[in-house]
């Protein structure tokens, strides 16, 4: 595959849903101006990150797929030849939601959607109120710049996600999130986060032999502080591009080769023992001595 731009769209999000979507369409016409062929917007794209407690109403945000925001994103993304990624409130059924994300192509067809599987219920962080969980499965989807793995936000802590995702053929992970600082906690303990949040992803870039690619909100929303901070780092865990929390489109080259080349040199793909692992399925083990 040829080498491209991604886009990564890092933004503060208002309390009116159509301010969002207006500057999400923006950036689409203004990242494909910059030569990306890619563009992935933060979790929950289009509305404030309203699960910080029990009192929102997901329906005003939520749309169905397809729906006027996946169309009018499925336009832009054939006017402007780019891939764009966005996730949304996704409603099926009245009161029934999922934390999702569609990918369109290049030539503006819908090529699916994928529902967030791992779903939090933290201080701050209560998904489970609002959300299913993903019902179904680990998406790869076959782009114009290649095939493109999607996870989103609280899944990016689990490896075995990831690694799913690079089994069926990923040569890049996406990670839209929505994770910053609550009020209570200290500069110390948001360093720590932070940290911890870079490290876990770019070990998944690693353990796989993937592109990662991870694209955070900022901004303050009643008392969240979100960090910003998206990234981009290579298949050995390089990091390509970070940003700060300022808000704005960060580009990054993607070089697809360089996906075969790390893998010939770390092959832990090759080496893995399949038949071991059967215990991983369960959710405790008893230790055997």
């Amino acid at each position: 595959m040829k080498s491209y731009k991604i886009a990564l769209v890092q933004m503060r999000a208002d309390k009116d849903k159509s301010v969002n979507e207006d500057r999400l369409y923006a950036s689409v016409s203004d990242a494909a101006a910059k030569g990306a062929s890619m563009i992935c917007f933060q979790e929950m794209s289009s509305s404030i990150y309203y699960c910080k407690d029990h009192y929102a109403l997901a329906e005003v945000y939520a749309e169905p797929v397809p729906g006027p925001f996946t169309t009018r994103l499925s336009n832009l993304a054939l006017k402007h030849q780019i891939v764009i990624a966005a996730p949304f409130t996704e409603v099926v059924l009245p009161g029934v939601y999922y934390n999702s994300m569609v990918m369109i192509d290049s030539d503006g067809s819908l090529l699916g959607s994928y529902r967030k599987m791992h779903i939090p219920d933290d201080p701050g962080f209560h998904e489970k109120y609002y959300f299913r969980p993903g019902d179904d499965g680990y998406k790869v989807f076959d782009t114009a710049v290649g095939k493109v793995g999607v996870l989103i936000c609280w899944d990016q802590w689990f490896p075995e996600a990831a690694r799913i995702t690079s089994l069926k053929g990923a040569d890049i992970i996406l990670y839209p999130t929505a994770i910053g600082t609550l009020q209570h906690e200290s500069e110390e303990e948001r360093t720590e986060f932070l940290d911890a949040w870079i490290t876990i992803q770019r070990s998944h870039a690693i353990a796989n032999g993937v592109f990662v690619a991870s694209v955070n909100r900022t901004g303050v929303e009643e008392g969240t502080k979100f960090w910003g901070n998206s990234f981009v780092c290579s298949p050995f865990g390089k990091m390509l591009m970070q940003a700060d929390e300022k808000e704005g489109i960060y580009y990054c080259d993607i070089h697809p080769h360089e996906v075969l080349t790390t893998r010939k040199i770390w092959p832990f793909l090759r080496d893995r023992r399949t038949d071991s692992y059967g215990q991983i399925l369960q959710s405790h083990l008893e230790n055997e001595g």
